[in-house]
């Protein structure tokens, strides 16, 4: 079973695998790729709502990863859909994919290059330079803003 996300719906993605989305998506779309949702829920396509346990279990894992500011509320619930229907999720999202890894979630990309390598981030204090596992809002020593780095 292939999860589809909004990229999916847009590049006309196709497979003979049965597929799945959840109802957040359709929201993303417009025009012809909101058709083609509509078309393929028509024709079979499960609609899912993941359980709140997945979805924590999966904001915990983007968290680890230092992508859940990266991640919006359908991004986290695509994950957990995957995650609950063990599933394949088909995204073009870097940190969908970064988080999916994490997760042993299998990923095809669509038009554009997957990751190559997971990637726990860190975030560094503008002001003083502390570097900080977790993000913040802001430096817990001087107040300045962290921005997102590579380890």
């Amino acid at each position: 079973m292939h999860v589809l996300d909004s990229s999916a719906f847009i590049n006309d993605y196709t497979t003979d695998q049965s597929i799945a989305t959840i109802p957040m998506v359709r929201e993303e779309l417009e025009d012809e790729a909101g058709y083609r949702f509509d078309a393929l829920e028509g024709s079979g396509m499960q609609i899912h709502i993941p359980d709140p346990a997945t979805i924590e279990r999966v904001e915990r894992a983007a968290r680890e990863t230092g992508d859940l500011e990266e991640l919006s509320r359908t991004d986290i619930r695509l994950l957990a859909t995957s995650f609950e229907l063990d599933a394949t999720l088909v995204t073009d999202d870097y940190a969908m994919q970064n988080v999916a890894e994490k997760l042993d979630i299998s990923v095809d990309v669509i038009a554009q290059d997957g990751i190559d390598e997971r990637r726990d981030w860190q975030f560094q204090c503008q002001g003083c330079g502390r570097v900080f596992d977790e993000h913040r809002d802001r430096c817990e020593i001087c107040g300045s803003d962290l921005e997102r780095k590579r380890p």
